[in-house]
């Protein structure tokens, strides 16, 4: 520790940085290991697996930026970056392991024309280095552990639940613990061998496009998508409910939960204005002015030859969040107008209702 806390003094140090400018100390010191940085969180992957046809699992080593500065819940997510064709893409991936563990596992369930997750899928390799910043996010568990709590999950939102199991597991917590996990076929159930050896774990798995899944007493399992007769099964009257998946899986649970937690990273299906406001958008930092043809602010920034930070493109990691200082915006997520000056948005889920300026 004592090493370590020098050499970090050392190279922040006012004449390391005078003699590495101007590029600065992390573009030569990442010449001997890549992930040895002063200012840039990066991690290592340090194991790959494919489990299922339609995933892969990364088991990731960060560098100390990252956990120095970052706090990670069971449950939360963060943002992963890496290079593709020459540029920088960055996705939001909620990480597998229990709280508290030195090595992060994120699982990335492949999605028909996704960029990225088809990119992991095929190239994701040991040796890898990729970005990881921006932890964060509410759904997790509560500091007073509920004594009867059910997990839902569908496709990879099981990646979060799997979190908060391995964590009440390492916390040998004894409560009453149940989980019910949807996907297309036994084939595809991430983690499905891990889940049916927990102790304690009441685990309801259903394969929507292969029939009835087998219960616990071996005869077949229910099948379709949830209703209350799947809650009747697997915990009727749970403390707590924690849903992770498609916007419809949230929305069933929530129906007949109400009080659910829930996550969801699959976008909504966004309400788009009936066409564009014919208002002119202004970048104001990079002197680029569009018209507005009706997309996203993030898209139409892109389209203007700009490259502003982003995550998940769905409204739920805020990395790309900018400041609007004229003008309103609809929120493609609610619909809600936001009309103040100087007002943070997500560019990723808003829209110009008329003339805007935005701080990019």
């Amino acid at each position: 520790m004592f090493t370590q806390t020098l050499t970090k003094r050392v190279l922040g140090s006012n004449l390391v940085d005078l003699l590495t400018g101007p590029h600065g100390v992390d573009r030569y010191t990442e010449l001997v290991a890549p992930t040895w940085t002063l200012a840039e969180a990066r991690a290592k992957v340090v194991a790959v697996r494919r489990s299922t046809p339609r995933s892969v699992t990364l088991t990731l080593e960060p560098n100390a930026v990252f956990t120095d500065c970052n706090s990670l819940e069971a449950g939360q997510h963060v943002n992963l970056t890496l290079e593709i064709d020459g540029r920088r893409r960055t996705r939001c991936y909620s990480p597998a392991n229990a709280q508290g563990a030195s090595l992060l596992e994120l699982t990335i369930g492949l999605h028909d024309g996704g960029l990225v997750s088809t990119y992991l899928r095929t190239h994701a390799r040991p040796g890898m280095i990729v970005g990881l910043h921006g932890a964060g996010g509410d759904f997790v568990l509560p500091a007073q552990r509920p004594r009867r709590m059910l997990f839902v999950s569908g496709g990879s939102g099981i990646t979060p639940i799997m979190s908060m199991l391995r964590t009440l597991q390492a916390e040998r917590f004894d409560g009453e613990v149940a989980v019910i996990h949807y996907a297309r076929s036994a084939a595809e159930a991430c983690y499905s061998s891990e889940l049916a050896a927990m102790p304690g774990v009441h685990v309801l798995n259903v394969f929507t496009r292969e029939g009835g899944a087998p219960g616990p007493s071996g005869n077949a399992g229910p099948t379709g998508h949830f209703d209350a007769d799947h809650l009747a099964v697997a915990m009727p009257v749970p403390d707590a409910v924690f849903v992770c998946g498609p916007p419809a899986l949230v929305d069933a649970v929530r129906e007949c939960c109400p009080q659910a937690r829930s996550e969801s990273f699959v976008p909504a299906a966004f309400v788009i204005p009936a066409g564009p406001s014919g208002g002119r958008v202004t970048f104001t930092e990079s002197g680029v002015g569009v018209i507005d043809d009706g997309r996203s602010l993030l898209e139409q920034a892109e389209n203007a030859g700009l490259s502003p930070e982003n995550g998940c493109r769905m409204g739920i990691c805020h990395t790309c969040t900018r400041r609007v200082t004229s003008g309103a915006v609809r929120n493609l997520t609610n619909g809600a107008v936001s009309t103040p000056d100087d007002e943070d948005v997500q560019i990723c889920v808003s829209v110009p209702v008329g003339d805007v300026k935005l701080a990019l």
